[in-house]
């Protein structure tokens, strides 16, 4: 049987297709090119298509919040004016303005929606263009506020009597005498007129790092290195409590203004709170993590400031124990605190600058630069002068208000005494605010005061145009 001519046989080999013939098959015909013209037209007319039958179809309906929206709008806003012409407008604005601008305040419109050009919190001026009829709104940044003229300091006194640094200090409530501690592990009490020494305390057995004088009781407290947190009465000048329960050195103390309580700060990282009378510890306030220096309390919320060599500030609340706050703008260890004896804020300052804060719940205010050392202390008296001391015995002194720096002394040291050793320890002034008392490295106590005879000057103040918020 011979094999089919289609069906291959054994010894008839495969036929298969040549690459060529492949090729032709599958590209059979070539793609039609277009030029760009024709393709954007094509590209034009299918959208037309696509949408053409929608173009004459009704809009839908306005939202109902979106109406109501509008509505409160328009009744808020602009209720005095939204029933007048163009020129009634006009006319009341002008009525209004009295030929002076007029300010609307951030709070919105109140009343006749505008408030007079002397209101402090202005943002916008209200200008009038006569030809067009229009009423235009002109932003304008609110004034700085101007610095207040402060009389200069001078050096009025130096007392020398403590064998060693003099490390804190305090002014008795009548002013007529103050008290300081001494890394010579005594504390004197030296009357304020004359600067005489009046009494010499001995008990603490290491450095004397703060001291507090009562305005209520007869009493001196004082802490120390040596751990130890003293009650003294100064009628029989002795120590009449101890406070125990500090596991380390005590660096600051206060006394509440309307409690009978005691608080202490020291390197175990805690604030505690000690009733005065029993002795016994209310509140261990922790929190911070590294050495507490300094401690402020105040009869209105927060009671309570500690500031810690962790770069944070605390604001505490007494009742429940807790931080109230935590301020982290510092960057460097914060040494320095201090209360401003009317308005109701603070101070706080470390190696990198001087910061102000508004209490109840700690808002930055404002940055205050210019020292080149680490700022040990702070102080303020009720006429807005800030001092702040630091490490290498330089002072500043800045208008509380606006932060200008209109005197800076650097600090002489005693005879005998090496320049290194002008640094500023402590400082505070008395109750009238006319004297400064302040501590240094060389042994001594120096008393400052405003120059009586000194005229005033106009203030070559410029201030950043741009304040730092940090």
């Amino acid at each position: 049987m011979t094999p089919s001519r289609d069906t291959p046989g054994r010894g008839t080999p495969k036929r298969t297709p040549k690459r060529a013939n492949v090729e032709s098959l599958v590209f059979k015909e070539e793609v039609q090119r277009h030029t760009v013209h024709t393709l954007v037209f094509r590209s034009l007319k299918r959208t037309n298509d696509m949408f053409l039958f929608d173009q004459w179809s009704p809009l839908d309906a306005v939202n109902p919040r979106t109406d109501l929206r509008y509505s409160l709008k328009a009744k808020t806003e602009y209720s005095h004016v939204k029933d007048l012409s163009a020129p009634q407008i006009v006319r009341k604005v002008k009525s209004d303005v009295n030929g002076n601008a007029l300010a609307i305040t951030s709070g919105g419109a109140t009343g006749t929606g505008y408030s007079n050009e002397n209101s402090k919190n202005t943002n916008n001026v209200v200008a009038i263009n006569n030809n067009v009829k229009t009423v235009t709104l002109a932003s304008r940044r609110a004034p700085l506020p101007k610095p207040q003229w402060h009389p200069p300091w001078k050096l009025m006194r130096v007392i020398s009597g403590h064998l060693g640094w003099v490390r804190c200090v305090d002014v008795d409530h009548t002013n007529e005498w103050f008290v300081t501690g001494s890394a010579d592990r005594t504390i004197k009490i030296w009357d304020t007129a004359s600067g005489t020494l009046k009494l010499s305390l001995t008990g603490h057995i290491s450095t004397v790092r703060g001291v507090k004088v009562s305005d209520r009781h007869p009493y001196l407290f004082s802490c120390g290195e040596d751990k130890q947190v003293k009650c003294w009465d100064l009628e029989q000048n002795k120590v009449i409590r101890h406070y125990h329960g500090h596991l380390s050195a005590v660096y600051g103390i206060s006394i509440h203004p309307t409690l009978d309580i005691l608080c202490s700060v020291g390197r175990d990282s805690t604030c505690r709170v000690w009733d005065m009378r029993s002795k016994a510890c209310i509140h261990t306030l922790t929190g911070h993590t590294n050495t507490v220096l300094n401690v402020l309390t105040q009869a209105a919320e927060p009671q309570i400031i500690t500031s810690s060599q962790d770069s944070t500030i605390r604001l505490w609340d007494i009742v429940a124990g807790k931080t109230r706050a935590t301020l982290t703008n510092h960057k460097k260890s914060v040494r320095g605190l201090v209360m401003h004896p009317t308005q109701y804020t603070f101070a706080s300052a470390s190696a990198d600058n001087i910061k102000q804060w508004k209490c109840p719940n700690g808002e930055f205010i404002q940055n205050l630069t210019g020292h080149t050392s680490v700022i040990n202390s702070l102080a303020v008296n009720p006429d807005g002068v800030l001092v702040s001391g630091a490490d290498n015995g330089t002072m500043h002194f800045w208008d509380w208000k606006t932060g200008y720096n209109f005197q800076r002394i650097q600090a002489q040291v005693q005879p005998g005494s090496l320049d290194s050793e002008a640094g500023v320890f402590a400082m505070a002034f008395d109750h009238s605010g006319s004297r400064l008392i302040t501590c240094e490295s060389d042994k001594t106590i120096k008393f400052y005061k405003e120059d009586e005879t000194a005229l005033e000057e106009p203030i070559n103040w410029k201030p950043d145009l741009l304040r730092k918020r940090y």
